[in-house]
């Protein structure tokens, strides 16, 4: 660090956001710097899809692909033109790594994240833009409307003409994420939504839930209720788990199960048969039971579901599950019809930041540019990546908004001298 402590751009957190943004920046011609606190860049990177990387998702319309982020997805709409899927995948492909698409998530071929972030690695390595491991920020200095330096830790200053926080969120905390990056764009004048878990599993009180760990599903639909007042229906892939539930459909559900748990008790329904109302769900149970009426009611009810799921339904609604067919009263059966569309559990929070995929909250979009990702505060400053408060559900959503956020950021550093 003693040879060199000014840049043109430097780069706080060595991310997909933050490489992308050196690597655009540096195309320029500018001598362009990452900072990151670990001894690795892109740790997180490793863990996306299941350790396979999940680079981006199929979805080839921009305007579409920026709804998957909610109701400020618009914010987006810019970085996307700037770099899109399209584009995000000519970039690996160009460089070397094949890529494959499965349904709409696209993965590298190899099925190795670790290839993904070597390819990086040797990018930044040919461009010579400078990566300094082991670099824990303690502060972000400004003077008026400009960021003056940055100190270490350690003491060191590094000063530049442009930077760029890349420093995501609070997700995997094991990887070294902290949200220390929101701290310092609070700490320049941006006001920050307060960070949650999203994309989390979440925990169930109900020991019944936990004894299904393993079992998922796709066909079933689970109701949230927020203080008796059904407020969201989960419908997709849910897998039973030792401490609740998880599955894509539940991790893209949960930052509303969190925000609405903030506003009363939260309750969840199971509804194993959605198509069907009780009625409809009854009559069915009542041919089923005619012909096989001398069947244990575990061995017939097994034709619907998985035995174990059976075992709980009739434990729910206090049935022997050793009992005949034709000795089951027209109580029990009505109890078995209610436990086939209300299985009630109650939501015991989530599995937090250090099993969360990514933050929710953040820097607030509002405040800024979002044709620059520039700053409305600080001129020479720029966000990119999960720092900023969106994200999408999974199948790569959140890594393309990374690579175009930061494509977007390292393309307009350059320009600082734009007035706000």
């Amino acid at each position: 660090m003693e040879a060199k402590n000014n840049f043109d751009v430097l780069v706080v957190g060595g991310g997909p956001a933050g490489i992308m943004a050196a690597i655009t920046s540096a195309d320029f011609g500018l001598n362009v710097a990452i900072l990151e606190k670990n001894k690795n860049l892109a740790r997180k990177l490793l863990l996306t899809g299941g350790g396979r990387c999940n680079i981006t998702n199929a979805t080839f319309d921009n305007k579409k692909l920026a709804e998957k982020y909610g109701k400020e997805g618009f914010f987006l709409l810019p970085a996307f033109k700037c770099l899109d899927v399209k584009n995000t995948i000519d970039f690996f492909e160009q460089n070397g790594l094949k890529t494959k698409t499965e349904g709409s998530k696209v993965y590298c071929q190899t099925d190795r994240a670790g290839d993904v972030v070597s390819l990086l690695e040797k990018i930044l390595k040919d461009k010579k833009i400078s990566v300094f491991y082991n670099s824990n920020v303690g502060s972000i200095e400004k003077e008026g409307k400009e960021i003056s330096k940055v100190i270490l830790r350690d003491g060191k200053e590094i000063t530049a003409q442009s930077y760029i926080l890349a420093t995501g969120g609070k997700s995997y905390t094991a990887t070294g994420s902290t949200g220390q990056g929101y701290m310092f764009a609070e700490s320049l004048g941006h006001k920050i939504k307060t960070p949650r878990p999203g994309l989390v599993p979440i925990k169930i009180r109900e020991d019944w839930v936990k004894s299904l760990q393993g079992i998922s599903t796709n066909s079933a639909q689970f109701n949230l209720l927020c203080d008796n007042k059904k407020k969201l229906v989960i419908k997709g892939e849910v897998i039973f788990t030792h401490f609740g539930l998880s599955g894509p459909a539940i991790l893209n559900a949960s930052s509303q199960i969190e925000d609405l748990s903030q506003k009363g008790k939260i309750t969840i329904n199971l509804d194993l048969f959605p198509d069907k109302d009780i009625k409809e769900l009854e009559g069915d149970i009542i041919e089923l039971f005619s012909k096989n009426a001398n069947k244990n009611i575990k061995n017939c009810l097994s034709e619907l579901l998985p035995e174990k799921l059976i075992s709980v339904i009739l434990d729910l609604s206090k049935t022997d599950s050793s009992k005949k067919v034709n000795a089951i009263t027209k109580s029990e059966r009505k109890n078995i019809v209610l436990q086939f569309k209300k299985s009630e559990m109650n939501f015991d929070g989530t599995l937090g930041f250090e099993n969360a995929m990514i933050t929710s909250g953040g820097v607030l979009p509002k405040e800024i540019e979002a044709k620059t990702m520039q700053s409305k505060i600080i001129k020479n400053l720029f966000f990119a990546g999960e720092i900023i408060n969106l994200h999408g559900p999974t199948g790569g959503y959140n890594l393309q908004m990374c690579w175009s956020t930061g494509h977007l950021a390292g393309q307009s550093a350059p320009k600082t001298k734009t007035k706000l």
